[in-house]
């Protein structure tokens, strides 16, 4: 990680692009006319991105947003003949001010932006009220460079409505001011700024991670202003299954709140002030019969979670006051029973409260990590629950219904935020040990000498990869059922025929223990058969269950990774087969064994024949989530190995 340059003396060099009093100047000299075969390949360069926000005491901000794009070839054009801008209503207002069209023929055309259209954003699960605003641009051509300038009044997230309509632009956090800045870019761009003037007696940290800016800041007129910038920025190379592009591009984070302690009291105070978790006597009632007989502290935590997490349905729909940090009350929820991961997650922490316990909500970033500097980059919001030991233990009822977990593990190494009454610090989520998310399958099967398979294989499960399984059963009609077992079948041959399904206990009981599901089958034509020789693939080997073992997912041909990467979840996979031959045949190699390990993976098995029976066996241990590049050699190697290790085997007559 490289960190911020801080020079002073740098402002002088922006004089060109942003005027002493603020006021954005046009894009500089086109660099595509002196080195164009520096942008060949790309459709359009981005001549100038730039931000100005000016802040006033109460953390309300004005944006200013200026861009100035060419357009390189006819793609490029059709591209951009629509600009559309995204903001959220609740809390912030945004229209265009200017946009032009510099014709390559040297035309200028000032575009009419009354005509700019506001309309409602497209959504999907949570509808609360989202805009985009679009300005088309129409026909362009190659050489054409299109300029705009948007003007935006508020900040990013919402909490309650206030009495008067220019309230709802102040932040939350009344008076603290703070930004996140991508500073990726999708196409080439000259320069990309991002200048904030604020009341010189705010303080700001900041901090620029991945990569290096140019930055300054100055005193003037009873402010200090903040300017950084990059110059001749090229699109972000991504690798596959690399972590969220914040953790791994370039970005600026600044806040004027000191600590994380701060918000977690203010995240505290805000909605015990709001009354959220209140209770409620039909709510009670339902506690009371949910904890009737559980004598353990978990044992009432995990019955009430799984509750909450069963049967409140996630939809998101404007419920007036209570958006965004403010956790909606519990008549609301419980009389609702849907909403989005805070009303799920306030429920929780009401039921707790109902039943005794000490339990406050939580912020957390599902996706990316949060840093140490506090600009809230959260995203989802979780409940934590107070031990009679002292500490808090996380809970996540939007992520675990039907599940057997009360976090869910593909949350491991994720940071959050209490809001408890003594105030926190960010925490992060420990590993969670591969053992805990296992898949194991046992195979006894048989090949006749006309190459046909028979037997049976038993799936069994834990953890995630329980989840993944049961889901057909949790989430799926029941006449579904029958149809998903065959389809592991056929996605091994088209002319596998399913004989029985044996699923022990009821799969839809998922708390009545780990699942096991027992299939017998036979397979016409399952082996190739040659002169004195038959080839097959062993059964455990077909990638059952593939969908839940995300690692096979995962592109292993690459030698070298730049940035950090991620699995679904911790996993321990584990396979054991054995395969009754007809008389006469033995395996062409001799008896074999591999053993790879590292600290991010591990891997062994072994391949032999005893009489007439070969027996195959693999473990491969999966040991994170988030993994570091660092890590990639050995991920790779025990991957690798599992996906070929005894892949096909080529018996011989004697």
């Amino acid at each position: 990680m490289k960190y911020l340059i801080f020079i002073v003396l740098w402002v002088f060099s922006l004089l060109p692009v942003w005027g002493q009093t603020g006021e954005v100047c046009r894009f500089p000299q086109d660099p595509t006319l002196e080195k164009p075969e520096a942008y060949k390949g790309f459709d359009s360069v981005t001549l100038l991105d730039s931000t100005r926000v000016t802040v006033e005491p109460t953390g309300s901000g004005a944006f200013n947003i200026y861009k100035a794009f060419k357009v390189l070839t006819p793609k490029g054009a059709v591209n951009h003949r629509v600009i559309v801008y995204d903001y959220d209503p609740l809390t912030a207002f945004a229209e265009f001010r200017s946009a032009t069209i510099y014709r390559a023929g040297g035309d200028v055309v000032n575009l009419d932006v009354t005509q700019a259209c506001d309309y409602a954003a497209p959504a999907r699960a949570i509808f609360w009220g989202a805009r985009q605003i679009m300005l088309e641009i129409g026909w362009l051509q190659p050489g054409d460079v299109v300029e705009y300038e948007i003007a935006k009044k508020g900040f990013t997230y919402a909490l309650l409505t206030g009495d008067d309509d220019e309230s709802r632009f102040i932040p939350p956090m009344r008076g603290q001011f703070y930004d996140i800045v991508p500073f990726w870019v999708a196409d080439p761009t000259v320069e990309k700024i991002y200048q904030v003037s604020l009341p010189v007696d705010k303080d700001l940290q900041f901090q620029f991670y991945h990569g290096e800016c140019t930055s300054s800041l100055i005193f003037e007129e009873g402010r200090r202003t903040y300017t950084f910038a990059v110059k001749d920025a090229m699109p972000f190379k991504r690798e596959p299954n690399m972590v969220d592009l914040f953790d791994a591009a370039p970005k600026l984070f600044m806040s004027s709140t000191p600590k994380w302690q701060e918000k977690s009291l203010w995240f505290h105070k805000v909605n015990e002030d709001y009354g959220s978790f209140a209770p409620l006597p039909e709510a009670q009632k339902k506690v009371d019969e949910l904890i009737k007989g559980k004598k353990t502290e978990m044992e009432k935590i995990e019955v009430l979670t799984h509750w909450v997490a069963d049967n409140i349905r996630y939809s998101g729909i404007s419920m007036g006051k209570g958006e965004g940090y403010t956790l909606h009350n519990t008549k609301m929820n419980y009389t609702d029973r849907c909403g989005v991961c805070k009303d799920i997650a306030g429920t929780l922490i009401s039921f707790l409260r109902m039943a005794g316990f000490e339990a406050y909500p939580a912020m957390t970033m599902a996706g990316s990590r949060v840093e140490t500097i506090p600009a809230d980059h959260f995203n989802h919001c979780v409940a934590v629950v107070k031990l009679s030991n002292g500490t808090y233990m996380p809970l996540d009822p939007t992520w675990v219904p039907f599940s057997r977990e009360l976090w869910s593990s593909a949350e491991q190494q994720q940071h959050y935020l209490p809001g408890v009454p003594e105030g926190s610090d960010i925490v992060l989520t420990p590993l969670s040990p591969p053992e805990n998310h296992y898949i194991r399958i046992t195979a006894n099967n048989r090949i006749n000498e006309k190459g046909a398979l028979s037997g049976q294989f038993t799936i069994t499960a834990e953890g995630q990869s329980d989840r993944g399984i049961r889901n057909i059963f949790t989430q799926g009609w029941q006449n579904e059922w029958q149809n998903a077992m065959e389809q592991q079948l056929l996605a091994v041959s088209p002319k596998a025929r399913l004989i029985s399904v044996d699923y022990g206990k009821n799969p839809k009981d998922y708390m009545a223990g780990p699942i096991r599901i027992t299939f017998r089958y036979e397979i016409p034509d399952y082996a190739i058969i040659g002169k004195n020789e038959m080839l097959f693939k062993p059964m455990v080997m077909n990638n059952l269950y593939a969908s839940i073992q995300s690692h096979l997912r995962i592109n292993t041909d690459l030698e070298k990774r730049a940035y950090d990467f991620k699995d679904a979840c911790s996993r321990l996979v584990e396979l054991n087969e054995t395969i009754q031959l007809p008389k006469g045949y033995k395996l062409s190699t001799d008896t074999r064994s591999e053993r790879k390990n590292s600290p991010a993976a591990d891997f062994e098995g072994s391949l032999k024949q005893e009489g007439n029976n070969i027996k195959l066996y693999q473990k491969l241990v999966l040991k994170k989530r988030v993994y570091d590049a660092s890590d990639w050699q050995g991920f790779r190697e025990a991957v690798n190995t599992h996906k070929r290790f005894g892949e096909y085997l080529l018996l011989t007559v004697n």
